[in-house]
């Protein structure tokens, strides 16, 4: 299945916390990767929180005296305040419009709102239909459940040559919308597709999590989180990444970790602009990964920062909104940033009494491009002057701003030579 043909079977469905719009997901997601759904039963506390009760809906409108349609679900699933409690009765308009929410600042734009924790009904619609409704009473539906059931999380994991994990996590619980939502899982699955792909080369374990925004990261956590301290050594939290910005990157709250230090020598390899910003406890499921309980070294790569466009929670975060080049672009840096952290050991010099004699070990080159032979001879150098036990291939990769994933073939000559050889921590 194609980027552009995902994103549109994925676009219409209805998702929320909970319910059948998240399973559906999955298992569209589930035929290019496999993934496990997991379901944690409504009402169970997981840390300070509650699950809630699972909704679902099939149909919401509001009709006018004539029985015209002022404002349809089966148009745009946004139309619904999230969560909404069912109703199906006649109302003034007054009281209608206190149940209504708009963007007056945004009057082409529905918004995207939601009550989880408090039981109430509401409809969003764009500001400038609110002169359409001029009669003095409304008949008004909301055909929605909310009752005992379970929320659902998605995971897959592949197993790599070690037990040290890298953890990856997206949420599947926005309904329409593209950038905030949708670009966050099509690249993960596509991301776990190549790993797949690489599973016999993979030096670590890899855990993909799709979750809803953060009650399902505060439940996976409530029930693995000591696993996950135990075994994960790098991650990132998927999202807002389909649009044509350029990439900012969020720390973890560690500030140093390794997945800090992989993406930003990624991003600066590529001579692009980005943007860095040091952790902070708000934004998406980085917060409760990086809460102090757990402190996992989770970082998040994204494009334009959650909040900071006018698009964002709006109907305006549509498929016109992101493009299936800016796609391919974030699920490529994601797959260098991976390839570096496989890449990235400590390594030493066996031979570190000045320079080694390469040419007698057949690594001095006597053919190709000058270009080609100078980055490959200063790559096999500041690999020998630094593989001390004290300095990692991402320390050396800044030297030449080189993405770490460009020393490999270097770095397996050299072991082969028997120039170099790992560290072992003791």
């Amino acid at each position: 299945m194609e980027i552009i043909q995902l994103l549109e079977k994925l676009f219409p469905i209805c998702r929320s916390i909970t319910g059948n719009g998240i399973r559906e997901t999955l298992n569209i997601l589930s035929e290019l990767a496999p993934i496990k759904q997991l379901e944690f039963p409504t009402g169970i506390q997981v840390f300070d929180w509650i699950i809630p009760k699972e909704w679902n809906i099939k149909d919401a409108y509001i009709k006018d005296k004539q029985g015209n349609k002022l404002v349809d679900f089966k148009e745009n699933n946004l139309h619904v305040l999230g969560y909404s409690v069912p109703i199906n009765k006649k109302v003034s308009k007054q009281e209608l419009l206190s149940h209504i929410i708009t963007l007056p600042d945004m009057p082409d734009a529905i918004p995207y709102a939601t009550s989880y924790y408090k039981e109430r009904w509401g409809f969003c619609i764009e500001h400038k239909k609110l002169e359409n409704f001029i009669d003095d009473e409304y008949e008004v539906c909301i055909d929605s459940k909310l009752e005992e059931g379970f929320l659902t999380i998605g995971e897959g994991y592949i197993q790599g040559k070690t037990e040290d994990e890298i953890l990856l996590s997206t949420y599947v619980c926005h309904p329409s919308m593209a950038n905030n939502e949708l670009s966050g899982p099509v690249v993960q699955t596509f991301l776990y597709k190549y790993l797949l792909s690489k599973k016999s080369d993979l030096n670590y374990s890899y855990r993909f999590l799709y979750v809803p925004e953060t009650i399902g990261s505060i439940t996976y956590l409530a029930h693995y989180g000591d696993v996950l301290k135990q075994k994960v050594k790098a991650g990132y939290v998927i999202t807002c990444i389909g649009n044509d910005a350029p990439f900012t990157y969020k720390k973890s709250k560690q500030g140093d970790s390794l997945s800090d230090r992989a993406a930003i020598n990624v991003l600066k390899s590529y001579n692009k602009e980005f943007n860095i910003l040091d952790w902070f406890p708000w934004g998406s499921d980085e917060r409760q990964y990086c809460s102090s309980g757990f402190n996992l070294p989770i970082g998040s790569l994204m494009r334009s920062l959650y909040g900071t466009y006018k698009e964002y929670h709006t109907s305006l975060d549509n498929l016109d909104f992101i493009s299936e080049q800016a796609i391919k672009n974030s699920i490529q840096t994601y797959i260098d940033i991976i390839e570096s952290i496989e890449t990235n050991e400590i390594y030493i010099n066996t031979n570190p009494h000045c320079e080694p004699q390469l040419g007698k070990r057949g690594l001095y080159p006597n053919l190709g491009s000058q270009k080609s032979y100078e980055s490959y001879i200063k790559k096999i150098q500041w690999l020998l002057a630094l593989s001390d036990g004290k300095h990692d291939v991402i320390d050396i990769a800044e030297k030449l701003n080189l993405p770490a994933k460009d020393f490999k073939d270097e770095i397996n000559k050299l072991i082969e030579a028997g120039l170099l050889e790992r560290y072992s921590r003791k």
